[in-house]
């Protein structure tokens, strides 16, 4: 029997294997089992699949086609309906034998993937900590004191142990992505209805969401163009606008020092590290008040949107109180309390907070937070359930009310190796831009895949989000901002990407006779150039012949070489035109020989005012 210990789970890597024929879907499902009977430290499993059921269904795929999922092993949050197999919803009273596959089971199977089992959850999906269940508490696979986050807890410790290359939870206050933060995973929050909820036990219908799990962004990818799609037997299901031109860079938010507060120091350390990364990559950072997104978030259980999860199990629980988990119990029955007239308050405070918050979106395309703001203990949880559960949420509760998208992407780890996650959240259908994102950035970090130690996979540069439409070009002089031709930039549509500098070959000239005043950048060799000041804009494809039109000789567009080892089109000058201007490359950057220029100015007229008052 071959050893595949060491073998990789992502679906990547599998369909590899399959491709060259070095393994077959039969081989990858012992492998699979095998690590679950080695693997009891965690209680992961409310129900597996036979192992026989499932190697039949590996067999089975002898003869099919190689499909988008073929042969890819995976799991599903014990809340969602798979035909024959039991549906407990985290308490074990509540339990069901579902008669059909939930829709979105039903499309993965369908496209090749085969199911191993159902996973442990907080009870009716009711917390972010997945200790609030009977089936024991799930850690995270970094250290077994330490919570796994939930409600979507074994979902997402099944794949981050390697058992299965990807697993659905659900998440209504950040359950997709609370628990691949703490297990070092991507945790996928569709926009509302794209993933289809038919066969979910719901928490809040009008929020609920059935979010993906994977050890890779272009996992998730793979898994996402499966299972999206329109469902007319879900009422809340919604159409996924087609595919457009997705942006190479993004306006991306950054919350306000004040609105981190409650971060703890190493993940904030962390946070701030993430942000350099997403700069260093060419997006540009811009800080926001967040202020809206967190007063929206207190709604979630601070308000009557509690009734919702006693409209969908209340009853149940009323019949069964002992047989509930107390703190789940108290949340649901506490939505009784609340009045229509209730309802229709919160609604009218949470369109308000939307109306804020879309300043913000004016403002940048897609928001950076912490996942979570701590990590804690089970014990610290189980001693403290509500209000540490509540803080748990503060980055993620928003988000559904918003009707807005999210990842939850690593983003290292602390001293004491505990990981950190960050989210990424854009505006209704932005799925695919965040995915997008999120492959760029994750192929920057490169993390291990969750906790097996196997390292991220190399994605060729080809293989990144595909052309824009747009394209960047540097700007060193009277095209930058402020500047008298920035104004061709900005009619035809470019949007500014971030200030940077030239590798350190190149000098800068003040050329004579130029309106208005421009200079000439010249590129000439490491051995006596220098790094000068530019900035990055983003042009349209379709506008740049025109700008081109426009640039005036000795000036040319041609590459230029960035600090960073990109190399980008830009504003160069012919070299013979330089030989007569001034060299300014010592002021490094072409504002900098304005700014002294006009300092010279100011001493000249404050020398000549003092010579005319004593004559």
């Amino acid at each position: 029997m071959k050893d595949l210990s060491d073998l990789s789970l992502s679906i990547g890597s599998l369909q590899a294997h399959y491709r060259s024929g070095t393994l077959a879907p039969t081989d990858v499902i012992r492998e699979v089992y095998r690590r679950i009977r080695a693997f009891q430290q965690n209680p992961i499993w409310i129900n597996l699949v036979p192992e026989e059921e499932s190697l039949a269904a590996a067999e089975a795929l002898k003869e099919a086609a190689m499909v988008s999922l073929f042969g890819i092993p995976f799991a599903i949050k014990d809340n969602i309906d798979v035909a024959g197999l039991p549906t407990t919803a985290g308490c074990p009273a509540f339990s069901y034998v579902a008669g059909k596959d939930a829709t979105v089971v039903s499309r993965l199977k369908s496209a090749g993937g085969i199911l191993i089992g159902k996973t442990n959850l907080d009870q009716f999906a009711t917390g972010l900590v997945g200790v609030r269940t009977p089936y024991g508490a799930c850690s995270t696979v970094f250290h077994p004191d330490y919570i796994s986050g939930g409600s979507s807890s074994g979902s997402a410790v099944a794949v981050a142990a390697g058992l299965v290359s990807f697993a659905l939870g659900t998440d209504t206050a950040g359950s997709g992505r609370v628990p691949a933060a703490f297990n070092n995973i991507i945790g996928l929050k569709p926009t509302r209805g794209i993933l289809s909820a038919e066969g979910l036990v719901r928490a809040c219908r009008s929020l609920d969401c059935i979010s993906l799990f994977g050890l890779t962004a272009e996992d998730v990818e793979t898994v996402f163009s499966v299972a999206a799609r329109y469902d007319p037997l879900d009422t809340y299901s919604r159409h996924l606008p087609p595919a457009e031109h997705l942006q190479s860079t993004y306006r991306i938010g950054i919350p306000a020092s004040h609105d981190l507060d409650l971060v703890q120091q190493g993940y904030r350390t962390l946070f701030t590290e993430a942000e350099q990364r997403l700069g260093s990559l060419g997006h540009t950072l811009i800080e926001v008040d967040i202020t809206p997104l967190l007063k929206a978030a207190q709604l979630l259980y601070g308000g009557p949107w509690v009734a919702e999860r006693f409209a969908a199990v209340g009853q149940f629980v009323k019949e069964h109180r002992e047989l509930v988990h107390p703190v789940v119990r108290d949340i649901i029955l506490g939505g009784e309390k609340y009045s229509a007239v209730d309802a229709f308050n919160a609604l009218y405070a949470l369109e308000g907070f939307r109306q804020q918050a879309s300043l913000i979106w004016n403002a940048v395309d897609i928001l950076l937070v912490p996942t979570a703001p701590d990590i804690y203990r089970i014990e610290e949880i189980e001693s403290d359930p509500v209000a540490l559960n509540s803080r748990l949420g503060t980055f993620a509760n928003f988000v559904n009310l918003l009707d807005l998208a999210a990842i939850a992407v690593p983003a290292g780890s602390r001293a004491d190796g505990l990981p950190f996650g960050v989210t990424l959240i854009g505006q209704t259908f932005s799925d695919r831009s965040l995915i997008a994102l999120s492959k760029s950035y994750l192929g920057s970090l490169r993390p291990s895949l969750g906790g097996t130690g196997l390292p991220y996979p190399q994605v060729p540069a080809a293989d990144r989000p595909a052309d824009s439409g747009r394209m960047m070009i540097a700007v060193v002089g009277a095209h930058l901002t402020g500047e008298p031709l920035n104004y061709q930039l900005t009619d035809r549509d470019a949007r500014f990407v971030r200030r940077t500098k030239t590798a350190p070959s190149y000098q800068l000239f003040a050329l004579p006779g130029t309106s208005p005043p421009k200079p000439g950048l010249v590129r000439v060799g490491a051995e006596t150039g220098r790094s000068i000041d530019l900035e990055l804009w983003e042009l349209p494809v379709a506008e740049f012949g025109n700008l081109v039109k426009e640039v005036p000789s000795p000036l040319t567009i041609g590459l230029v070489h960035l600090s960073d080892g990109r190399v980008v089109k830009g504003f160069l000058c012919e070299e013979v035109a330089a030989q007569d201007a001034l060299n300014i490359s010592e002021f490094g950057g072409w504002k900098a020989y304005l700014k002294s220029l006009n300092l010279a100015a100011g001493v000249r007229y404050l020398g000549e005012a003092s010579r005319f008052a004593s004559s």
